[in-house]
């Protein structure tokens, strides 16, 4: 139990790399509403529904966005929950601007 709780403690006071703002937040936001607009813009070029367009485009955009974090973790030790939130915010910016798109 003590050398739980002295791990558990020395863990904490590693400062995280991970930080919410930052160069690589900003590159997560913009590839992931490029990624949400492209696959949408794909979908709808070849004849899909709109809602079904923009359903296929989020299941795009997420399994990249997961993805990259599990290539990540693989290769730096971490995966980034923060990079997700980022990653959300952009495909979420870009649904905003295509739900009335019309073709």
């Amino acid at each position: 139990m003590i050398v739980t709780l002295a791990l558990v403690l020395s863990l904490q006071s590693q400062p995280s790399r991970d930080r919410w703002f930052g160069p690589d937040k900003v590159k997560h936001f913009f590839i992931a509403a490029f990624l949400q607009s492209v696959s949408y813009s794909a979908l709808r070029a070849a004849n899909t529904r709109h809602g079904l367009s923009m359903a296929g485009a989020t299941a795009t955009t997420t399994v990249f966005s997961i993805g990259k974090e599990f290539s990540d973790r693989r290769k730096y030790g971490e995966f980034s929950f923060r990079d997700l939130v980022y990653d959300a915010g952009g495909a979420a910016a870009a649904s905003t601007l295509l739900v009335r798109t019309e073709r």
